[in-house]
């Protein structure tokens, strides 16, 4: 068992462990207090940018759905006509103080997992850096007609000024109320904005009910299909077609996210008979964590954009896209925030 693992193991059942970090996360908590005293009172300052941010994020650790959520506003806003590009971290990038633009040609050690998947199915641009008010400014050059950036994470991230956050909330909800490192929470709820922002906030409920007693909208993750590893990567598309026909035969799926069991359930729950291979979160893939003998397997996107074709051998690999759809009420909320933003 990970330490991940065994701290999301003490979390859910607020075991010794959990107690035992409790006065770690009072400390957390005093730091936070701290911190936003310091915006309020002009210490620290967010940095002004000429396009409206909007910041998607979580307030819990560890796979709530955060990718699939800022995939689903971008489409949103380019289907109503908005330009929009990205800024993140790249987190588990060789170099997260370099800022870089996101290329086609880009590899995940490069720019990071989930940015590099953003940019390969959204086709927006993205920047990445550890200071993103550096990757805001480059991407803005690189990009002058930009109507928006969306940012990729960032909700904790007071120097990158927002006009809207969209937090992004799963079925742990606040889990057991506690911030790190004795519970998963970043933040316990919403934070006052900093001086001088109009932030506004949209509650995403990713589990297909609300997990809160908070207001907010609700979507649903959900799996979109599969394509074979060698076509994912030419930009065509997954089909349920191709999923349903690895009904009947065992084959193994391998998942490198934060809660790999979430992917795996809802293969099974396609009728698929699969082996799991749970992976560390970001896992690097720098050897295959499978036998060269294996004959198919399942992947994630975010899995996949560190494995080229050329690489598999004679395996068969998959790869399994995972959409998240809210519901026409937040769309319709999306946009009269973005479209009084614009005004």
């Amino acid at each position: 068992m990970s330490w991940q693992e065994r701290l999301q193991r003490a979390w859910a059942s607020d075991d010794a462990l959990a107690q035992a970090l409790r006065p770690l996360g009072v400390l957390h908590a005093a730091l936070l207090r701290l911190r936003v005293w310091a915006y309020r009172t002009g210490l620290k300052k967010s940095t002004p940018l000429p396009r409206p941010v909007i910041v998607v994020g979580n307030w819990i650790v560890g796979g709530a759905g955060k990718t699939p959520a800022t995939l689903a506003v971008l489409e949103i806003l380019g289907r109503h006509g908005w330009r929009a590009g990205v800024v993140s971290r790249g987190y588990g990038r060789r170099d997260d103080g370099q800022t870089l633009l996101v290329q086609a040609s880009s590899t995940a050690s490069e720019v990071g997992d989930e940015p590099l998947l953003i940019h390969l199915r959204s086709r927006c641009p993205v920047a990445v850096g550890r200071d993103r008010i550096a990757a805001a400014r480059a991407l803005l050059s690189a990009h002058p007609a930009l109507d928006l950036i969306v940012a990729d994470d960032g909700l904790q991230h007071w120097r990158l000024p927002r006009q809207l956050s969209i937090v992004v909330v799963d079925d742990r909800g606040l889990a057991n109320g506690r911030l790190l490192p004795a519970g998963p929470l970043r933040q316990t709820g919403p934070l006052p904005a900093p001086p001088g922002s109009r932030e506004d906030t949209l509650l995403l409920y990713s589990a297909g009910k609300p997990s809160t007693p908070l207001p907010g909208f609700v979507g649903l993750r959900q799996l979109a299909g599969a394509v074979r590893l060698e076509d994912w990567w030419q930009g065509q598309p997954a089909s349920s077609e191709a999923l349903q026909s690895l009904r009947g035969r065992p084959v193994l799926a391998a998942a490198g996210l934060a809660r790999p069991q979430a992917f795996f359930d809802m293969l099974v729950a396609q009728g698929l008979d699969i082996r799991p291979l749970p992976l560390r979160d970001h896992h690097d893939f720098s050897a295959l964590p499978w036998p060269a003998d294996c004959t198919e397997v399942l992947l994630t996107e975010k899995d996949a954009v560190k494995l080229p074709p050329a690489r598999v051998g004679r395996t068969q690999v998959w790869v399994v896209a995972l959409d998240f759809r809210p519901e026409i009420a937040f769309e319709q909320a999306l946009c009269e925030r973005v479209q009084a933003l614009l005004r």
